[in-house]
């Protein structure tokens, strides 16, 4: 039977607890005693959802999505809209930048897949984002001054979290950046119809209103030296990225009109570059070679290119393209080729079928071989073999097929293939493979007081750079008041705290420590509370997947635009939730890992051992409790928890 009747033209549920023609009751013997231990009473133990768990900034999902739902409750007079997003900014201070191009490890991770689909995480962190934006909403100031001075180099995610997050903690953050304008890679590496430049403008003002000084145009190495800002600062957070493309590694590849993806991109999101040429072959199929195609298919060419005109001078950055703005446009042939299949490649999903409709032939299986030049060593061409790819062992393995060659025609030709650090300047750091060596807490090995984030570290997500500058303020912070470096929780990432929800609420919460451990002598937890968010992720196996019904993701509409109507167009293409499907998608969470208050273990428990908690005591996370004295270790209540918060542990 299935978990729920279907209703008549309903999709039927994904989950089944029990197949067709079973009849036989559960072990529950075998479920009640093991051995020697006793399983008979439940606990009341709160997880990781696997959302948190698989989100690089670390933020608590889970808890902005109660608060969107309308569970837990905001303080009297505030807008649950800006609580949630007081919750969410809590790890990452840039939500409607990350609500856009996040590719949202976390809904990949949601146990609601297990259901029928992820909850849109992603989405209703784009509406608070925007929402707070719309109502020019401030972070608080600190409450105190620490007088200790931090150098941040960078601008980009790593480095405007770690100084959000210092400028927080009290201490006084100066920002250096090489470029015009702070954003890093999300101002000079996406393009603005994926990260609208007015929305980045706000939120980095907003950090910069925590009384964050930021000074622009300078290259820590060039301009001032890393031993000048070291004497300078109490400590140092090294977030410089990784913006140097790296070469196709292959025959020819020094021929000007070759370029890395991230010139390219930085050549158009500077106003230099204002067409392409009219073929451009991609190599890449993560998310930059897909912002490469998009951008090249939407700039096109002109008819009358001049010397000066020519694509590569503009990415090298030094050509006007005046003439291009008088002269016909038309769009430009654009080829993408990844030695990925086209269903395995690495740009997110939504961004494959965009670049698809907008006209991008997308070729998969295919590994560049040679650069073909005509006499003037300009490249006219890229030769191409299939090939069969896999990752093994965390390695690419690429395997090509003889006598499969083939050229296909550019006048561009752009290397999406990875990045790489500028080392100039601050060779010191080079750990020799490209990279800045690390410890747990981001600490730079040999380098007391400097801490690094990001691409430095390792190119990743820009959510992964968030993470990585909110870990190391951390870091900085004990470092600056002179304490040793605290040892990272397995499971690295912002919580529901139940301590601070007592105390928001006026609860005595006496002298509990972490973990949480709750008893019937204290006020501070029910009893038989346990907190294991800090090492447990809770999977699907645990939750009680027959109370959710089929319920449709409330999706984002995404401008989808053909190969003509994307010429020259480089409008936003998504659009926020309104507010009413923000709430129903929030809804649509399971709360893995803690109460919401479903009332289904009071309602089944066959002895009325489980109780409400006394509305003056009650808050969210604390709920429920149980009268051991009446309980009998039926196990009924752990059975019909939908979100795995009841376990059955007492007496091992």
């Amino acid at each position: 039977m299935s978990a729920v009747p279907p209703t008549a033209g309903s999709k039927p549920l994904t989950f089944r607890r029990f197949a067709d023609g079973d009849s036989a009751p559960l072990p529950w013997q075998q479920e009640i005693f093991d051995a020697d231990h006793s399983h008979k009473c439940p606990t009341y133990v709160q997880s990781t959802p696997p959302c948190q768990g698989s989100c690089p900034s670390g933020e608590d999902i889970r808890g902005y999505l109660n608060i969107a739902r309308g569970i837990e409750k905001p303080p009297a007079g505030m807008p649950w809209q800006e609580y949630a997003w007081r919750r969410l900014t809590e790890a990452n201070p840039l939500p409607s930048v990350m609500g856009r191009v996040c590719p949202a490890p976390c809904e990949s991770g949601c146990n609601r897949n297990q259901v029928e689909d992820f909850v849109g995480i992603n989405s209703v962190e784009h509406f608070l984002g925007e929402w707070a934006i719309e109502h020019q909403l401030a972070f608080p100031q600190p409450a105190a001054r620490s007088g200790k001075k931090v150098a941040v180099i960078g601008g980009g995610p790593a480095g405007l979290s770690a100084a959000y997050q210092l400028a927080r903690k009290g201490h006084d953050v100066t920002i250096f950046d090489e470029r015009a304008e702070l954003g890093g890679m999300m101002r000079y590496g996406i393009p603005g119809f994926r990260t609208p430049r007015a929305v980045l403008d706000a939120e980095i003002a907003r950090i910069l209103d925590l009384g964050v000084s930021a000074r622009t145009n300078t290259r820590i190495g060039t301009d001032i030296t890393l031993e000048q800002l070291r004497s300078d600062f109490d400590a140092v957070f090294l977030g410089v990225g990784a913006q140097s493309g790296r070469p196709l590694p292959v025959e020819g590849w020094q021929a000007p009109n070759v370029v890395t993806a991230t010139a390219f991109l930085k050549a158009f999101n500077d106003g230099r570059m204002l067409h392409v040429g009219r073929r451009v072959v991609v190599v890449g199929g993560g998310d930059t070679s897909i912002d490469v195609a998009t951008v090249a298919r939407r700039l096109g060419h002109i008819d009358q290119v001049h010397e000066s005109d020519r694509p590569e001078h503009a990415i090298a950055g030094y050509a006007a393209h005046d003439a291009a703005l008088l002269s016909r446009r038309q769009g430009a042939e654009v080829t993408l080729t990844s030695v990925f299949a086209v269903d395995k490649m690495q740009a997110s999903r939504h961004e494959v079928e965009h670049a698809l409709a907008e006209g991008i032939v997308i070729r998969g299986g295919m590994a560049p071989v040679a650069v073909v030049r005509d006499a003037s060593g300009r490249a006219t061409a890229l030769r191409v073999v299939k090939c069969e790819a896999r990752m093994a062992g965390g390695k690419l393995e690429i395997k090509n097929i003889a006598g499969t060659e083939e050229d296909i025609e550019a006048d561009l030709i752009v290397s999406a293939i990875g990045q790489a650090v500028d080392f100039t300047g601050l060779e010191v750091l080079d750990n020799g493979k490209g990279a800045v060596a690390s410890d747990r807490n981001y600490q730079v090995q040999g380098h007391s007081g400097m801490f690094c984030g990001g691409d430095v570290i390792r190119p990743h997500l820009l959510t992964t750079a968030i993470g990585h500058g909110a870990i190391a303020a951390d870091g900085i912070d004990r470092f600056l008041a002179g304490e040793p470096p605290e040892k990272r929780p397995k499971i690295d990432v912002h919580s529901f705290d139940l301590m601070r929800k007592l105390v928001e609420r006026g609860l005595p919460v006496g002298a509990v420590t972490e973990p949480l451990r709750g008893t019937d002598r204290s006020g501070g937890a029910v009893h038989n509370y346990e907190n294991r968010s800090d090492r447990y992720v809770i999977p699907h196996s645990e939750l009680f997947l027959g109370h959710f019904g089929y319920t449709p993701r409330n999706k984002r509409k995404v401008v989808t635009l053909s190969a003509e109507q994307a010429l020259n167009n480089f409008e936003e293409r998504m659009l926020p939730l309104l507010e009413a499907q923000a709430q129903a998608e929030a809804k649509r969470c399971m709360s893995c890992g803690q109460c919401f208050e479903c009332d289904n273990c009071v309602v089944y428990c066959p002895q009325t051992a489980v109780f409400k908690v006394p509305r003056a005591k009650a808050t969210i996370g604390r709920y429920v409790d149980t009268d051991y004295a009446k309980c009998i270790g039926c196990h009924i209540c752990k059975d019909v928890c939908p979100t795995g918060y009841i376990q059955m542990g007492l007496g091992e």
